[in-house]
């Protein structure tokens, strides 16, 4: 196995933890060859897209460029008994400002996606089968046992405005997970605070004041069933004291390429996700998806139906931003955002790199439900939003096939993937 290292320069901290994380998994990689009892698998990920938004704010339309989602990823194993599984982000870099997409929220932005962390992943996973059950025991930093995959693995490239209803990611995480034939239960402890920033590693103070569990069924290699529970302790107050989240998830998946021979792809899901202040509940928002892919020759076509609520916060001088952390007193009204996607593109090969050009289009339609001030004609222009994205994915080695998964509970990493 032959693995080029890119140089990375140091650039402050962000720098140089981004530099020493992408060193050892270099040097994992050329230590690893055929003889050794420790195989290693290594890939680079990375999206240039250009987006246009109509209308974006006010009436007006805006079109922005972006690399979205550029990482790199090692997976290595020692005699299938011990993995260490590991991704990078750079979006801190490249995605500072956020990515266009109306009705995504999270982290302090707002109708963008917000950059995801410098340390995306990095998970220690033991195994062990005993008296016909397979059995693992993972830690780190990456997903709670709650929810729906990440959906970077998933057929579109702009992710879906329930990205923090459906998924808990970048946590300290100790998850342990038991599966016996068709079915696998997980349960774990993690911290429940969200990042603040791309640079940011978590508070290790705050480990195991949040805990979850899942349940998965697989009655056929080609079909998943899931249902899960989360506890969350304060995740918007990095101190905690703020608002705690109980958070429920139920989905089914279904993936005929690589079981049954048929190109296709399926996946609906439900979320809640209820906000406490004590014992009082303060707000409920909802999710519901549906999205489905077939790849026909080289082609891949794809569709996503989502109807999901979220609050409305106040906003700072940069509309597209809000406070953090913020108060009960912040939120001026709760939206329910109805969106349909759709995607088309196609897979090309050039010189050892998968190459993916693809064009994705969306109409989003958005309404107050709550009565409160915030009116989104006034604010948008519009009640109907428009988003076109055109733009290139580009894959070298191994991706991730079914991010936020460890142990027996399910495959993490795949040479091809969709």
């Amino acid at each position: 196995m032959r693995v080029c290292c890119p140089a990375v320069q140091p650039c402050g901290r962000r720098g140089s933890l981004c530099a020493g994380f992408a060193l050892l998994l270099c040097m994992l990689a050329t230590n690893a060859n055929a003889q050794s009892p420790v195989t290693v698998r290594a890939g680079a990920h990375a999206v240039g897209v250009v987006t246009r938004a109509d209308p974006a704010l006010l009436g007006d339309e805006r079109t922005e460029s972006y690399l979205t989602q550029p990482m790199i990823m090692a997976h290595a194993s020692w005699r299938d008994r011990l993995t260490l599984s590991a991704t990078i982000n750079f979006e801190g870099w490249t995605l500072d400002r956020g990515e266009l997409m109306a009705g995504n929220a999270g982290e302090g932005y707002i109708d963008r996606r917000h950059p995801h962390t410098f340390l995306h992943e990095v998970m220690l996973t033991g195994f062990v089968s005993a008296a016909g059950f397979d059995a693992s025991l993972a830690f780190g930093r990456g997903f709670a046992p709650f929810g729906t995959d990440d959906p970077m693995v998933r057929p579109f490239v702009k992710y879906p405005a329930n990205h923090h209803w459906s998924q808990i990611l970048e946590r300290w995480v100790l998850v342990g997970a038991l599966k016996r034939g068709p079915v696998a239960f997980e349960a774990g402890l993690f911290n429940g605070n969200e990042p603040t920033s791309p640079e940011d590693l978590g508070r290790l103070s705050r480990f195991a004041d949040s805990h979850a569990f899942r349940l998965s069924l697989s009655p056929i290699r080609s079909l998943e069933l899931q249902g899960s529970y989360a506890a969350v302790e304060s995740p918007e107050h990095v101190l905690g004291g703020g608002l705690d989240q109980r958070k429920w998830s139920a989905s089914g998946r279904w993936d005929g390429r690589e079981t049954v021979g048929l190109p296709l792809y399926g996946f609906v899901e439900w979320a809640e996700t209820h906000e406490y202040d004590d014992d009082r509940r303060a707000f409920l928002f909802t999710t519901v998806l549906a999205e489905a892919a077939l790849d026909a020759d080289a082609w891949r076509l794809a569709a996503r139906f989502e109807r999901t609520t979220r609050p409305e916060e106040e906003r700072l001088f940069d509309p597209f931003r809000s406070a953090r952390p913020h108060a009960d007193e912040n939120i001026i009204g709760v939206t329910r955002w109805n969106t349909t996607t759709l995607h088309a593109g196609r897979v090309l090969e050039v010189e050892g790199l998968t190459v993916r050009p693809f064009v994705e289009a969306s109409l989003a339609q958005v309404r107050e439900i709550t009565g409160a001030i915030f009116q989104p004609v006034e604010f948008y222009g519009d009640d109907r939003l428009w988003n076109l994205s055109i733009g290139i994915k580009v894959r070298f080695g191994m991706q991730h096939i079914r991010m936020g998964r460890y142990g027996v509970a399910g495959p993490t990493i795949h040479d091809h993937g969709m």
